[in-house]
Order: C-alpha cells, then structure tokens, then sequence
C-alpha cells in the first residue's frame, strides 16, 4: 500500500527538481521489473496453496481418510491464502478445494455429481475467504496506517526540534517553510503569517495557492484537496488563528498537517514574543541610563546654580545698581530660579526611577494639600484662577505627603500652562468606588484620544501644544510614577469643544491596594 503512492511521489519530485536525463533512464528501465514484481507477488501465494490442495489431497486420499478431515485442511489452506494472497487469490483455491473434495472424497468417489455437500463445502470455502481476506487487508491498511503515522510523528519531533534552534533570526518564516519542505519531502510549502501580513513559500507551489491560504485563515478551518494531495491548514495558537498553510504534494494524515501548522504558528509567535522581549529589555535599560544621566546632570548644574542664584540675590541686596542694571540682575535671578526649578524636577524624576525608592505614606487629606499647592504658586493671578469643590465628606488616603504634594503642583502648574488665559481651572475632589479622585479641568486645548495616553511619557508633547509654551516634558511623567508608587492611576479625557481634563485617583486609606 505504501509503495503505490510513495513511487509515483518520487518520480514526480525526480522531475521537478530537475533530476538528470540518466536517473529517468534508470527509473525507466525499472518500471517493468516492479510490474513484475507484483505479478509474482500475486501469483507465488495461490501457487503455494494449490500444491498445498493437491498434497493434502494425495495424503489423504492415500492414508483413507474421511471427506471432513479432508475439508478440514483444504479450510486451512484457504484461510492461508486468503491471509497472504487475498480474497481472489483464495477464490481459486477455493474452486479446486471444492474440486478435489467432491471428486475424491464424496461419493460416489471420481466423479463430478453434484450434491448438496459440494455447495455447501464451495459456499463454507467462499465465506472463509472473503471475511479472512477483509480482515487480512482491514490489517494490513491499519499496519500501513500505523507505520506512516509513526513516520510522520518522527519527523514533527525532528521539525520541532530544529525550529527551536532556530530563535528568533530574521527570516524566521522562509526557514519555517525550507526546512518543513525538506524533512516531510513535499512538492511546496506556503506559509502566510497574518500578523505581519507576509508570506513565505518553498519549492513549487502553484497558482491558486495564496488565494487558499488565505481562505483557510479567515475561515479558520483545515480542508485537504485530493486532486493536488495538498493540505489547507490554518495556523493556530488556542482559538486563535496567525495565519495559513498550504502543504503541497503529501498525503499524510489530518493529525499531522494541523500539528505542523500549528507547530508554525508557535513558533512564529514564540519569535515575535523573543523580540518584544528584547525591545522591553533594551528600552528598560535605555530608561535606566536615561535616568543615571539625568541625575548626573542634575547634580553638576545644582552647585554652579546656586552660586549664581547667590550672586544675583547679594545684587540685589546691596543695592546701588542703575535701573537697566537692576532689571538684568531680576532677569538672571528669574531664570536661575527656573532652572532650580527644573533640576528639581530632574532629581525627583531620578529618585522616583531608581529601584531602591519607598514612599513614606500617611494618613492624610487631599484637599489641604491642594490648596498648599495652589498657594505655593508664584503669582496671586494664578492662584485666583483655581476654583477647588470636594464632593461629600472627604476620605483620607495613605500616601507620601511631599510626593502627592509634587503631583498636585505639577497638575496645576500643567493646567496654567495649557489652558486659556485667565479661564477658570476647576479642580473637584470626589469618592468613587473606594478611591479619591481628583479631576482638574481645563478650557482651551484639546488632547486627541492618541495624545490622552502619551502625554504621560517622558519628554513628549502633543501635536495641539507646540504652539504652546514649551515645557519641560517631564511633569506628568512624574505625576504618573507618584500615581503608580500609592497604587493609584492617572489619566486625562477630553472634552470636544472645551478642553482637557486630567484625573488622578487614590485608593482611600484602609482598601486592599492601601
């Protein structure tokens, strides 16, 4: 059974991979000797029974033996025949049983009459035959089945162990496909990785393949064509379906296809999850060199800062300075004040990354500490802008007085920035679900729904605010690392028509997460 397809499979790969004209000449001259082959294979089986017939015949007819111990063994070699050769094979030895039966043993003995023990002998011979040569070939299919399924087996393991070695190179799904073309000896391989929406294809796999594919992705289902003898397999990780398949040229069983498919589609995932894995690994470290920098730098401008902030300050302390004089030691003390104000920020921003910070929490109310905020603003025309409301009885939280009262700072200073001038800020403090939430309200810029999610990384400004004052990009940054210290969250909506509002939630004191 094996040798009728294997044959035939071989030949044709012969000719598509280009084989040379004196192999075909080889394969040629062999065809008659397998044609031959097979006819002695059929023919050595019915030959031996009927000398097996005609010697019980003689040996029994010769030591005066009975027509049932005669039928006995012609029953014998039946089932023998039927087992090696098969039914038509065992239907000859059955008609020369009955044969040598009725002629030699039931009377009257050398004579063909017929008798209804010569039907029911022929009848008893013929069933033997069919329900043993049925078996024997139900047998020998299961054997074949067993064999290739074996096969098969052998080389999934032998595919997966190599596609393991192969990590996550690039070209990952050209070598996926080469090396399944190669170890199950298809005609073509074709591959289509739907999350990249790329495709990867092996040796000759014809027109209409791609379309196939594809179908079997979306519908996710396997189908096998028995005109190609190609395999329609969609990849599969659980339910979830990364692609198609196509194997080409095969005929090896339903088991296996969708073991390979989805051996694939592992193995493409398992790829992809070894490169996030290495972009999160090089952005965690990039991170962390980002924030060795910035403390770095922090510290070497704090020391020449304040000796300039000192300077400007004795200026202006001892006096004696022209107007013009004056204004520019105000402009120099100013803008040094801004840049202790920034390196305050880069310091935080260093402490709040590094791996050894605890915040010191409390028990302790919002509210007080928003308005500590709003009053440590520069001028009386910012603090008026800010109009702060609390919802209900208000609801301590544990958390890091100097922490909460940096985030609370950077909201409002945020809010100043980034809102209309002279607009009202609107800042509500409320109790939701067991949580303190704060949401500051502003009119003017609208965040888009992408920018909403990114403005709390570091150093990125939205597209609707650089024609803003510039910022530092660093303040709602640290707002959102503070949020994630006291297992709270941080995020801003937008309001279509009027303006961004910002939100930052605190589990209250006593929760779980507290």
């Amino acid at each position: 059974m094996l040798s009728s397809f294997a044959n035939p499979y071989c030949t044709e790969l012969a000719l598509s991979s280009g084989e040379p004209q004196s192999n075909r000449g080889v394969r040629t001259a062999a065809g008659p000797m397998v044609k031959w082959n097979h006819v002695l294979v059929s023919i050595v089986p019915v030959a031996a029974a009927l000398v097996a017939v005609a010697g019980c015949t003689w040996v029994s007819f010769h030591i005066a033996q009975t027509s049932a111990f005669a039928g006995f063994l012609y029953l014998v070699i039946v089932v023998l025949a039927a087992l090696y050769g098969g039914f038509w094979q065992a239907t000859v030895v059955s008609i020369a049983a009955a044969a040598c039966l009725n002629y030699y043993f039931v009377p009257p003995v050398f004579s063909f009459a017929n008798s209804p023990a010569n039907w029911a002998a022929l009848s008893a011979f013929e069933l033997t035959a069919l329900v043993i040569s049925r078996l024997s070939l139900r047998a020998q299919e299961q054997a074949a089945q067993a064999i290739e399924g074996r096969r098969d087996m052998e080389r999934l393991y032998e595919t997966s162990r190599r596609i393991l070695l192969l990590g996550n190179s690039d070209g990952l799904g050209d070598l996926i496909v080469s090396l399944i073309q190669r170890t199950f000896e298809l005609k073509g391989v074709y591959l289509f990785d739907a999350t990249s929406c790329t495709a990867h294809q092996s040796g000759d796999c014809g027109p209409a393949v791609e379309d196939r594919t594809r179908d079997a992705y979306l519908c996710g289902s396997d189908t096998f064509d028995q005109t190609a003898r190609s395999w329609y397999c969609a990849l599969r990780q659980g339910s979830r379906s990364l692609g198609g398949m196509a194997l080409i040229g095969t005929e090896m069983r339903e088991p296996a296809a969708t073991a390979l498919a989805s051996l694939s589609g592992i193995a493409l995932e398992r790829a992809r999850s070894l490169q996030r894995e290495s972009r999160a690994e090089a952005a965690r470290q990039t991170e962390q060199l980002r924030a060795a920098v910035l403390d770095a730098l922090a510290h070497q401008i704090k020391t020449p800062l304040s000796v300039a902030r000192t300077a400007s300050s004795g200026l202006l302390a001892v006096g004696g300075l022209s107007e013009l004089q004056s204004e520019l030691v105000e402009t120099i003390d100013r803008q040094a004040r801004i840049l202790d104000h920034l390196t305050g920020r880069l310091l935080r921003t260093a402490r709040l990354d590094s791996t050894e910070f605890r915040p010191r929490k409390e028990r302790l109310f919002i509210a007080p500490l928003l308005h500590a905020a709003i009053e440590s603003l520069d001028t009386e025309a910012d603090r008026k802008r800010f109009a702060v409301t609390v919802e209900g009885p208000e609801v301590p939280v544990f958390a890091d007085r100097e922490l909460i009262l940096t985030a609370l700072a950077q909201l409002a200073d945020n809010a100043l920035k980034y809102s209309e001038p002279g607009s009202l800020i609107e800042l509500s403090l409320a109790t939701r679900n067991r949580d303190v939430t704060l949401r500051v309200r502003t009119r003017g810029t609208v965040i888009s729904a992408a920018d909403c999610e990114r403005v709390f990384q570091r150093f990125y400004r939205a597209r609707q605010t650089q024609h803003l004052p510039a910022g530092t990009g660093l303040g709602l940054s640290i707002v959102k690392r503070i949020a994630q210290a006291h297992h709270g969250m941080v995020w801003a909506a937008a309001e279509p028509g009027f303006g961004t509002s910002f939100f930052l939630s605190l589990p209250a004191a006593g929760t779980a997460a507290s």
